[in-house]
């Protein structure tokens, strides 16, 4: 081939390559919006029918407003700004609850795996706590510590310490015994072989025990805010339980279903960038 004839069919092979480049972009795009309506329809579908049932008159108001009046109810309290000032102290009980139970499991979790003689101490005390019901241990929070934030941010933490504990622990665990060998060898000090070697090796099961931590962290926000409290997304739904404002207490349910979700949204996207290496099945 010439050196006209080369340099001609460069820009030839550039536009070609681009022109893949744009149509796999095009495809993802498209597979995204896929995905994403096949997440609403389901849902959207539900709304619908429930709003038609509601303006036939097939189901009390009182019992299950319909969709509109739930908006309507979400716009009133975000106007207000009744709704944010109870979303932030919520958030901020919750956020403090799995910091201080979900690091303290990370810590113990990781401790008891690595050393054997700490988990012949620890884990079958731990393992009896883990059994027992948020529901069974409430009243005994209000008695030692009342009704005031200490309860409340302690029965979170309660909750966030177990799934960080345990998946910590099994994460340690089920790391190749073999890389421990090559540690001793290479005279890695305890503190390089927990970053280096346990943390990336767990990771899967860290990542895991995050979620299913930041989950119960929320679930125990609300038997927190539900046994007694003068503020919050759970005293929102009580007060407007008194009320018989059915509406307001469906904006609660929304507000805890939907901060859930983003939390655990956010765990998804951390798994997927983070743990790129796996080769697992995706259905």
């Amino acid at each position: 081939m010439s050196k006209s004839e080369t340099l001609t069919a460069q820009p030839v092979l550039s536009v070609g390559r681009e022109k893949r480049e744009n149509q796999v972009k095009n495809g993802s795009k498209h597979e995204k919006w896929a995905i994403a309506l096949r997440g609403a329809a389901l849902p959207l579908s539900v709304l619908i029918l429930w709003q038609i049932a509601g303006m036939a008159g097939l189901v009390s108001k009182t019992l299950l407003p319909t969709p509109a009046a739930i908006a309507e109810s979400f716009w009133e309290l975000t106007v207000s700004g009744e709704l944010l000032k109870h979303l932030q102290i919520s958030v901020s009980r919750a956020a403090i609850g799995f910091l201080l139970g979900g690091g303290l499991g990370l810590l113990f979790g990781i401790t008891t795996g690595l050393f054997g003689r700490f988990e012949q101490s620890v884990d079958p005390t731990v393992q009896m706590l883990r059994m027992i019901p948020h529901l069974a241990i409430t009243p005994l929070f209000i008695l030692w510590f009342g009704f005031g934030e200490l309860s409340k941010i302690l029965l979170i933490a309660k909750g966030a310490f177990f799934p960080l504990y345990v998946n910590a622990f099994l994460g340690v665990r089920n790391a190749d015994s073999k890389l421990f060998d090559v540690a001793r060898i290479l005279e890695f000090s305890r503190w390089k072989q927990i970053t280096r070697l346990v943390i990336p090796a767990a990771l899967p099961n860290l990542l895991l025990g995050l979620r299913l931590s930041l989950g119960v962290s929320w679930l125990g926000l609300v038997a927190a805010e539900l046994m007694g409290s003068s503020e919050g997304v759970g005293y929102l739904i009580m007060d407007a339980r008194q009320f018989s404002q059915t509406s307001i207490v469906f904006v609660g349910i929304i507000i805890f279903a939907l901060v859930g979700k983003g939390t655990d949204s956010i765990v998804r996207y951390l798994e997927k960038k983070l743990l790129k290496w796996r080769d697992t099945y995706s259905g």
